[in-house]
């Protein structure tokens, strides 16, 4: 018997519609690889309505008070948790990602973080008015820059479509919002949400495939593209909104370097391989951030590569519903390949240590993978494999360190491991990446910013910095004698 697919529909307008052209797209559940949904596959019209409402919302939504902006927004992050259970059960199903961390990971930030740009949309300000000019007054406003495209990612659905909507909203901005064609289902459930309690038009999703975010781009109605993806995308994205001269936020790829220094004592070498083992397979290491670029000091990497492949050996991937998994499948088919190809092509050189293989013959599980012996220009240090693979180098020294750590055409997150300050402090000025974690990686608070150099993008989400990005400012000079 053939189980009926769920549909879901686009969010223009405050209500729910199909495509206009009935177009649509089977959404699948990667831990069984089978699809339960179909999703709209919109075209140029379904753009254009959406567009058309956020444009039509946004004089009333630019003219709202910063209180009036910060109270709807206190009350989504409210509803949000209220109804915690829902998102997760959907995210999960999309994604296949576990249940219990679903809820203790990702619900958490989410929530602080909407209600974080509820507190910032207070802050709007200029930052002086004075006489700068006999017998004139400057002033300098700041506002919102009007409607903003915006696309989000397949790894994290519900987080980055907060990173996305919530500084916009706060700031005084319409959004319409593209979430990845493979994890639309929460991003949905979410609108339902939020349109319940935001205007008509302020807040959008229009569901579809990377046609679908071009025509968003391209669209001469929005004043801002932002998007969270490759570096192809990104550069199609930056290329396209040239053509008017649109304001672009990028967050893209990375290859995080982990830099592991030989004063560790067995004891911290061991806590270090447990941290950053967590920190590379976290989310199936589907994550811009993930620790899967290791580099040892010579005298101890036997050690640590050792600590790290007992690490691996005892991680474990599996269903959502398990409560012992630290990740589910990859997120699909397409993403199993390009990970399974980057083990398959390894150098004679390279060394599997621990996995190097799929799990199961059904879904879209890999399984926790460690390989040493890599040499800086190999394939799979170069490139981002955005899976649950951590390769492991040796350097010499510090200089080599950082000329391993920079050698790569990212630079977004970075973390250096020792137990000397002077170090750490020389390591975190000389790596050139928007983020460097010091005995850790990965933790991330919405007062700080996160975002890359280099391929990996430009702009900064979270944190004020992230909140002005969705903001322009504006010169106001009054003559005192008229």
């Amino acid at each position: 018997m053939t189980t009926a697919l769920r549909t879901l529909r686009n969010y223009i307008g405050g209500e729910f519609r199909d495509a206009a052209d009935g177009r649509t797209i089977e959404i699948v559940n990667p831990v069984t690889g089978e699809s339960y949904a179909t999703s709209p596959l919109s075209g140029q019209a379904d753009v254009d309505a959406a567009m058309g409402a956020a444009a039509a919302a946004f004089p009333a939504w630019r003219d709202t008070t910063p209180a009036e902006r910060q109270r709807l927004l206190l009350k989504i992050a409210d509803a949000f948790e209220a109804r915690a259970g829902e998102l997760v059960a959907v995210e999960s199903e999309n994604t296949g990602k576990p249940l219990g961390l679903t809820a203790s990971e990702e619900v958490p930030p989410m929530v602080d973080q909407i209600r974080f740009f509820a507190g910032a949309a207070r802050l709007l300000e200029g930052r002086s008015a004075g006489e700068y000019m006999e017998g004139m007054t400057s002033i300098v406003r700041r506002e919102p820059v009007g409607v903003c495209a915006q696309v989000a990612p397949w790894n994290y659905p519900m987080l980055m479509a907060v990173w996305k909507f919530a500084p916009a909203l706060a700031a005084g901005n319409t959004v319409v919002l593209k979430p990845s064609d493979t994890t639309p289902a929460s991003t949905l459930l979410m609108a339902a949400i939020v349109g319940s309690i935001l205007p008509k038009g302020v807040f959008n999703v229009v569901c579809g495939d990377r046609d679908t975010g071009r025509l968003m781009v391209e669209h001469p109605t929005p004043a801002m593209a932002s998007i969270t993806g490759s570096v192809r995308a990104g550069t199609q994205v930056a290329a396209s909104a040239a053509k008017d001269v649109k304001r672009v936020h990028l967050e893209l790829g990375g290859k995080a370097p982990v830099v592991v220094f030989e004063d560790l004592d067995s004891a911290a070498i061991a806590q270090a391989a447990e941290g950053i083992s967590v920190a590379g397979f976290f989310n199936a290491g589907q994550d811009c951030t993930a620790a899967t670029r290791v580099l040892v000091q010579e005298s101890v990497h036997d050690e640590f590569v050792t600590a790290l492949a007992r690490a691996a050996t005892g991680t474990k991937t599996g269903r959502p519903d398990d409560p012992d998994v630290l990740y589910g499948p990859l997120n699909n088919a397409n993403q199993l390949t390009q990970v399974s190809g980057f083990v398959e092509r390894l150098p004679a050189h390279a060394r599997i240590e621990a996995g190097g293989h799929r799990v199961g013959d059904k879904g879209y599980f890999y399984a926790p993978t460690v390989v040493s012996g890599l040499k800086q220009d190999d394939e799979i240090i170069q490139n981002e494999v955005f899976g649950p693979v951590i390769t492991v180098q040796s350097f010499r020294d510090e200089a080599q360190a950082l000329e391993y750590a920079n050698g790569v055409d990212y630079a977004l997150a970075s973390s250096v491991w020792t137990k000397d300050h002077a170090r750490a402090m020389r390591m975190s000025k000389k790596l050139d990446f928007g983020c460097v974690w010091i005995n850790t990686h990965i933790p991330l608070v919405a007062e700080m910013p996160h975002g890359g150099f280099k391929k990996s993008g430009y702009g900064k989400d979270l944190s004020a910095y992230g909140f002005e990005d969705y903001t322009r400012i504006k010169h106001v000079m009054t003559s005192l004698d008229a």
